[in-house]
């Protein structure tokens, strides 16, 4: 594929992302579920906190600023302000794919940016499925050092690909070299998806690896099915135009999803909650279920595009709400909003009857 494409591959997922209707229609089915509330807390809002380990290292917050863009300078611009946000409330952030980095070096300023605007972040880089399979180990660290890496994201997108005009279709030999990249690498690897979900069968092949966390990144938000569809349009290719409308909503909803992947790997990978999520209730609802962190992408650019502050302040305003939600289930903690009982409606109730979960064993997993 040529640099050109890429590049402009770039700004023109950013552009779509902020103008078109790209959400699932199907939903994450955060809203199948129900905390009880609790009118005697016996606790103070203000002492509340919601600090979190993840890979390592405490966090002030359950948040993840998910992977978006890099690559061109509208993309570094972008990267520079988010990295700014994760420095000022000690959240990790990860880069956009880093493809480009790699066949057009001088784009590498672009990511690199994120590590000189955020210091001492926790800092994730982030490389394709399709890539690693043919990318020396040589090429592989390459992409860590060029940020300061503190992990490495390996995103697996096989609907998007499957859907893009200029998509890489072979999968063949993932598994193996993620496992292999696992036990080389100095830094932690955090298999992702993009939008699609993981499921339990997924998280039990990377259970076998030495990977540290699974981002599951459910449908029910971004579609990357959605976004191609509007790309296929604009070049005029019906036939992927055809097949990304088929594919929209396709995948596991968020909430199945992180379920599925706690139910597959209990206390040995962490788990971060992704795709769709949009306020700090559906965060916290995540955690409940089971996740350690939660991602989020979409409505943190969208915030960012009115602003850094208005991005600060969309921050902040999940925090919040993630804190009220301790708060107001008689919680002290995120770990003892685990144990707290929450109620779950079909759909997602059908789901994980059907696929045999028990949840209160999974929660306690968690």
């Amino acid at each position: 594929m040529s640099d050109e494409i890429i590049t402009n591959r770039k700004d023109e997922h950013i552009d779509i992302a902020l103008k078109e209707n790209v959400e699932g229609k199907i939903g994450t089915w955060f809203d199948c579920i129900n905390f009880i509330h609790t009118a005697l807390p016996e606790t103070d809002l203000h002492k509340i906190q919601v600090k979190t380990r993840f890979l390592g290292r405490e966090f002030s917050a359950p948040l993840l600023i998910e992977g978006m863009t890099g690559g061109t300078p509208r993309g570094a611009k972008i990267n520079e302000q988010l990295a700014k946000a994760a420095r000022e409330l000690n959240i990790p952030m990860m880069v956009g794919s880093q493809r480009i980095a790699i066949e057009k070096p001088e784009t590498e300023w672009t990511f690199r940016i994120a590590r000189e605007s955020g210091e001492d972040i926790f800092l994730i880089a982030n490389i394709g499925a399709a890539q690693i399979t043919t990318y020396t180990l040589d090429k592989i660290t390459r992409i860590i050092s060029m940020i300061d890496a503190d992990a490495l994201a390996i995103h697996l997108n096989p609907l998007q690909e499957s859907v893009q005009p200029e998509g890489d279709t072979d999968f063949t030999g993932v598994l193996d070299r993620i496992d292999w990249l696992s036990r080389e690498l100095s830094v932690p690897i955090i298999v992702k998806e993009t939008g699609a979900g993981i499921s339990y069968e997924t998280a039990k092949m990377l259970l076998k690896t030495k990977v540290k966390a699974i981002d599951v990144s459910g449908s029910g938000g971004t579609s990357w099915s959605a976004i191609e569809v509007y790309r296929a349009r604009k070049v005029k290719d019906d036939v992927k135009e055809h097949l990304g409308t088929k594919f929209w909503n396709w995948g596991i909803p968020t909430a199945a999803s992180v379920v599925e992947v706690r139910a597959a790997v209990g206390k040995e990978i962490q788990v971060i909650a992704s795709g769709g999520i949009r306020d700090g209730v559906d965060a916290a609802k995540a955690i409940s279920l089971g996740a350690d962190m939660v991602g989020m992408a979409r409505p943190v650019l969208k915030a960012l595009d009115r602003g850094y502050n208005h991005l600060l302040n969309f921050l902040n305003k999940t925090i919040l709400e993630i804190r009220n939600v301790v708060f107001l289930t008689g919680s002290k903690s995120l770990k003892e909003l685990r144990k707290k009982p929450i109620v779950v409606f079909p759909p997602l109730a059908y789901w994980l009857e059907a696929r045999g979960f028990r949840l209160e064993e999974i929660r306690d997993e968690s």
